[in-house]
């Protein structure tokens, strides 16, 4: 059993806003393992990287993502509304992200944001990216709706692909293993002994979001969960080498 991996959900965004190149570039020098980010689709098919669909909470832009061109994304700002030192930082696109990406010594989660919007062709198009920057082999591809992980399944069932939850249901692990998912990831509250058992026999990477609290993190590397999604990374990883002495 390996150790349990540190992922920067949306990077590292207490210190910087989420899912932008600063909150990325932090999580990497705190040595965090993997970068989470969400994607959604513009009007003209581009990937970006924003949480939600709507661009009110995170910009000084209104209204939906998938009403933009990614040239008018850009002219947006992403960053005043988590601080005024961020005021120039913008919307990135999935492309701009993998530039960068291919370079680090991490691997990357990626949640295609399905759930409330069915962007036609995210599936493919998000597939094409990762292939086109070599990064398919590091990459876990999650999503709550269970047609975005069949679609990318159909697409090419060696793509490692993630069934995402917040909902508690006995056959879990059938579940996902039935829309063709690799691994599971839940929200915290759902996780027990039993189920990273269940998840171990199966085979299944089990990855717990979004873990913030020290005695969630214990309770993680306690269970040997394969990864954590966090908002601080920093705090993880230390507390991960404090669990890690003790055991020694």
């Amino acid at each position: 059993m390996n150790k349990t991996l540190i992922y920067a959900h949306r990077g590292a965004s207490k210190l910087a806003p989420e899912n932008t190149m600063p909150a990325f570039e932090l999580a990497a020098a705190a040595g965090a393992e993997g970068i989470e980010t969400d994607v959604q689709l513009t009007k003209d098919n581009v990937p970006v990287l924003i949480h939600d669909e709507n661009l009110r909470r995170t910009t000084n832009g209104k209204g939906f993502v998938q009403d933009y061109t990614y040239d008018q994304l850009r002219l947006l700002d992403a960053g005043s509304w988590f601080s005024s030192k961020f005021s120039n930082v913008g919307i990135i696109s999935l492309d701009e992200f993998l530039q960068w990406f291919q370079k680090q010594a991490m691997v990357l989660n990626i949640e295609l944001k399905t759930n409330v919007i069915e962007y036609k062709n995210i599936e493919r198009i998000v597939y094409e990216a990762l292939k086109r920057h070599q990064v398919l082999d590091r990459t876990v591809i999650s999503s709550f709706n269970s047609n975005s992980i069949i679609r990318m399944h159909e697409i090419n069932p060696a793509v490692r692909t993630a069934f995402l939850t917040s909902t508690k249901r006995r056959d879990l692990v059938e579940y996902a293993k039935s829309l063709g998912a690799n691994d599971l990831h839940i929200k915290h509250r759902l996780l027990d002994k039993k189920l990273v058992k269940q998840c171990h026999r199966a085979n299944m990477d089990l990855r717990i979001y979004t873990v913030n609290r020290p005695n969630m993190m214990k309770k993680c590397y306690k269970l040997k969960v394969d990864g954590i999604f966090t908002d601080v990374p920093y705090e993880a990883l230390e507390y991960r080498g404090l669990h890690d002495k003790r055991k020694g």
